[in-house]
């Protein structure tokens, strides 16, 4: 049992969420302390069941409590695409976004040699025999514009031509209402080396 003070024990604790630092840590657990501790007791309650009980699909890697998600079990998604994403945040954002009705996997990150994350890592070896047994009619490649996402997708490209099966690269390039003036060179230069030709 740790000596430190509960409270600076609490604090510390929720600095392990992503862009929480000291402040905003010590502003979260004062506000649930002295505003909200019945909030702050179904967050407990729900966070310890989340913990304990949300896993992985068997199939394709997602978060989820079942054994097979509910995109997964769901007879009326398209088998026939495949998208491929680095997070279960991604799956969140296309399902909201678009009306993508085909089904996932999710890689839980991307090739990083140098942080030690490989296709074992990623689970590529699951993913190669589901291309070898199920083969959909085209995978469609979703990771990040980053060096590590590019050359995830690149490795992802290969797999899928291993098995005749059609790629396709989501596109990037300048935002929805943006400026050129306003965009940063390499989503630039991206857009222009990716650019279609117009049909008239």
């Amino acid at each position: 049992m740790s000596s430190e003070p509960l409270l600076e024990q609490f604090i510390e604790a929720l600095r392990c969420l992503p862009g929480v630092g000291p402040k905003s840590a010590q502003r979260m657990a004062l506000h649930l302390l002295e505003r909200d501790r019945e909030g702050g007791r179904h967050l407990s309650t729900v966070l310890d069941a989340a913990m304990e009980r949300i896993g992985r699909c068997n199939l394709c890697r997602n978060l989820t409590e079942q054994e097979t998600c509910s995109i997964c079990s769901n007879d009326q998604r398209d088998s026939s695409l495949l998208c491929v994403v680095e997070s279960p945040s991604d799956v969140m954002a296309i399902e909201q976004a678009t009306g993508y009705r085909g089904r996932y996997f999710v890689l839980m990150g991307r090739l990083s040699p140098l942080d030690g994350i490989g296709p074992a890592e990623l689970g590529l070896e699951d993913l190669a025999e589901r291309l070898r047994e199920n083969p959909p009619g085209e995978m469609i490649i979703a990771t990040n514009p980053t060096v590590e996402g590019e050359a995830t997708a690149y490795y992802l490209q290969r797999m899928a031509q291993k098995n005749s099966i059609e790629v396709s690269r989501i596109a990037h390039g300048v935002p929805l209402g943006g400026e050129l003036e306003f965009t940063d060179q390499s989503t630039i230069a991206h857009a222009f080396t990716s650019r279609q030709l117009v049909e008239t």
